[in-house]
């Protein structure tokens, strides 16, 4: 398997992505960068550009990888830290319950479900005995608005 440096690179550097794509889910990105500069290397190798002996292919392999890893280290590193931002639509949300004293945007307002206390909030000023639906949910706190403005 050594004696052919080429296709060894190939089968090294297929098995490095493998490993990284589906085994590490591209979380360390170290074996992507190798991976691929074995695969360029194996290339030049192929078209002549580089010698096939390991002396030259190590050099090559190490430049390549370098490169790589200073050319894509911090684009990469950005997308894996982007996370989405979804609301969660459960049956949670669909709750409707009367306010029991007026809710104002400025005050703390809180309404017991299903043995937890909630702080309850709201954009706009609702009276006392209105009628309210659950529209959005954070952690601790449900947010509502009148049963009439929500459906829509």
């Amino acid at each position: 398997m050594f004696g052919n440096i080429p296709q060894t690179l190939v089968v090294l550097g297929l098995l490095a992505l493998i490993i990284e794509v589906l085994i590490l889910g591209c979380s360390t990105l170290v074996l992507l960068f190798f991976g691929i500069a074995m695969l360029l290397t194996s290339g030049l190798i192929y078209i002549g550009m580089v010698e096939a002996n390991w002396l030259s292919t190590i050099s090559t392999l190490a430049i390549i990888t370098l490169l790589l890893t200073l050319a894509l280290w911090k684009p990469l590193k950005k997308l894996q830290n982007k996370t989405a931002q979804t609301d969660i639509n459960s049956d949670f949300a669909v709750i409707t319950f009367e306010l029991e004293k007026d809710l104002l945007p400025s005050e703390r307002y809180t309404y017991n479900y299903s043995g937890i206390q909630w702080l309850i909030k709201s954009n706009t000023t609702i009276a006392k005995g209105v009628a309210v639906k659950v529209i959005k949910k954070e952690v601790g706190v449900l947010w509502v608005e009148p049963v009439d403005s929500a459906i829509k």
